[in-house]
């Protein structure tokens, strides 16, 4: 069998990644090509993404993986969700907002004001995030100017072709699809004041959004279609999520941790909604039922802070082999507390809600922090299998947090369920099996997917103590 290669564009909240995906003759990996830091920045009207920065990176990097590897048959961009672009006549209006910009929290009182979040959670499935696309769009002054909204994977798609599409896993955290529909609701948009002329036509995973412009064609060193993958990222993680069985719960864990199960129906019930279980689409329809929970985001910036008052860097696995060592009792806290959302001095906030109880050493902090996050993933685990009446027994915990040892044995500690960690890459790994699905070299249902990921990436298993 002849390996066929495909590039993808994986774009996280704290770094982005271009990487050459190959895949046949029994095998499925990745070379990473190019990795650039990505993160907010403060302008004069708030927290923005550098969006010309990352484009030029995804670029560069486009290039560098044809030079690479001559025979990259497409490419598939991924990222975050909630976040967009506005256009005008094919322009971008203004680098886009950041969603932890403080501009969301009017968002949300005026789009209940219009349409309560009972009423919302029966027409979207969604959870509540402050965040959401609806209640940006809602409080975004350039929307009277624009004659597109585009989300981040797609307006890539859209600089790099000149399509302009919305991929549907992406569009579902929106806040204006439809849970049961999986179309636009243009009701619901006009009654909030957003022009549905905005919502650009809806595509799924594998469809082609277009080609290379001409320019970019040159640039890059090929002429290349853009293949719409899973482009929410978790979309992309859970396509690659080597479910061992129809009762496994899956933790993509990055910056977040979304913690959840697969189903073919939603569950729009009241104990959903007050659960806040959002119903986001995954590929082949799938919907994802899960809970976000603030993830590594918490330790990450309990670092950065610890670097920056330092003014060296602190080496993570030392960090962590230290905070395993740390006995006794280990003071807990909500890491999904709303003080602990944006950027800052996260030690001085933990301490805040630990009062008396913080620690007084930095392993044990750590100790803290992961045992903190462990302890929400095992209560949304559990609420998963509550509401979707599913009884679980593994937990395939895959991303950048199933390198974190530390969490995984704490997650399988506190659920009391085995805890199959890995792949790392997962989200790049989901966002190369639907190219390459797309393009005929890969199977064609999700199970035969993940029997291939199960194949070539053995996960690590931790069993509850």
């Amino acid at each position: 069998m002849t390996v066929r290669s495909v590039a993808a564009v994986d774009l996280g909240a704290t770094s982005g990644r271009v990487m050459i995906g190959r895949i046949g003759d029994g095998r499925l990996d990745l070379e990473l090509v190019s990795r650039f830091p990505n993160g907010p920045v403060e302008r004069e009207d708030g927290l923005h993404w550098d969006f010309g920065a990352l484009y030029e990176h995804v670029v560069s990097g486009l290039a560098e993986a044809v030079r690479r590897e001559p025979g990259i048959e497409s490419i598939g961009i991924d990222s975050w969700a909630v976040d967009y672009g506005l256009l005008k006549d094919g322009a971008l209006l203004a680098e886009p907002f950041h969603y932890r910009d403080e501009r969301t929290a009017r968002g949300v009182a005026e789009v209940h004001a219009e349409a309560p979040f009972a009423e919302l959670y029966q027409r979207n499935g969604l959870q509540f995030l402050p965040f959401n696309t609806l209640y940006q769009y809602r409080v975004d002054a350039g929307l009277a100017d624009a004659d597109t909204a585009l989300l981040i994977p797609d307006l890539i798609a859209f600089l790099l072709t000149g399509t302009a599409v919305a991929e549907r896993t992406n569009a579902s955290t929106t806040g204006l699809l439809g849970v049961e529909t999986g179309e636009w609701d243009a009701e619901l948009a006009e009654r909030l004041g957003i022009p549905s002329s905005i919502l650009p036509t809806l595509v799924d995973p594998g469809e082609t959004i277009g080609t290379l412009r001409p320019e970019l064609a040159e640039r890059i060193g090929k002429q290349l279609p853009v293949i719409a993958v899973g482009s929410h990222d978790t979309a992309s993680a859970v396509v690659a999520a080597p479910l061992s069985t129809p009762h496994s719960a899956y933790i993509s864990c990055g910056t977040w941790g979304l913690v959840g199960v697969e189903l073919a129906e939603p569950v729009l019930t009241d104990a959903a909604r007050e659960a806040n279980f959002t119903h986001e689409l995954g590929v082949d329809r799938r919907y994802r039922f899960l809970h976000n929970v603030t993830g590594l985001w918490l330790l990450s910036e309990t670092v950065r802070a610890w670097e920056a008052q330092d003014g060296s860097p602190i080496a993570l696995p030392e960090l962590l082999a230290a905070a395993s060592a740390v006995t006794g009792d280990v003071p807990l806290f909500d890491a999904n507390d709303s003080s602990l959302s944006a950027p800052g001095d996260m030690p001085s906030r933990i301490a805040a809600l630990l009062g008396s109880e913080t620690p007084s050493t930095r392993p044990a902090l750590a100790r803290s922090i992961v045992e903190s996050i462990a302890a929400a993933f095992a209560d949304a685990v559990q609420t998963a299998s509550d509401l979707s009446g599913r009884e679980l027994d593994s937990i395939h915990l895959v991303g950048g947090g199933s390198l974190n040892r530390l969490l995984c044995q704490a997650t399988a500690d506190r659920t009391g369920l085995p805890v199959l960690a890995g792949p790392v890459e997962a989200t790049a790994l989901g966002n190369v099996l639907v190219q390459a699905r797309a393009l005929g070299a890969a199977p064609a249902s999700l199970e035969e997917l993940r029997s291939l990921v199960a194949a070539t990436h053995e996960p690590e298993r931790f069993d509850p103590r």
